[in-house]
């Protein structure tokens, strides 16, 4: 015995993680460690997460909101172009930006994907 720590046996690398793409079809949902919550003393949104505290603004609170799980973001982006009476067209790809974003930081995840006919 030589009184040193032993050395840690190397498991080869990780599997890298797949990145979600996500499209109209995707139906986002935010994970079980993701909690949108309104802190009543500031009168604002506060997405809670492991080690993270987030602020999100009101327009993206709204669109973590309705990440049920069971909307596609195309039917997202449309309650969300009538409640702000904005083009679907024109608001799409910041919505998709926006979920794309948060899915990478592992916030938000698609439930199922719709399956497309080529």
């Amino acid at each position: 015995m030589t009184g040193r720590p032993s050395e840690a046996v190397a498991k080869g690398p990780s599997p890298a993680r797949t990145r979600a793409k996500i499209t109209d079809t995707t139906c986002p949902v935010l994970p079980s460690h993701v909690h949108l919550r309104r802190d009543p003393l500031r009168q604002k949104w506060v997405v809670l997460a492991p080690e993270k505290v987030l602020w999100p603004d009101d327009i993206s609170a709204d669109i973590l909101s309705r990440c049920d799980g069971r909307k596609t973001v195309a039917q997202i982006v449309d309650g969300l172009s009538t409640d702000y009476n904005a083009p679907p067209e024109q608001i799409r790809p910041d919505v998709i930006g926006f979920l794309q974003e948060w899915s990478d930081r592992l916030l938000v995840r698609p439930a199922r994907q719709e399956q497309v006919s080529a």
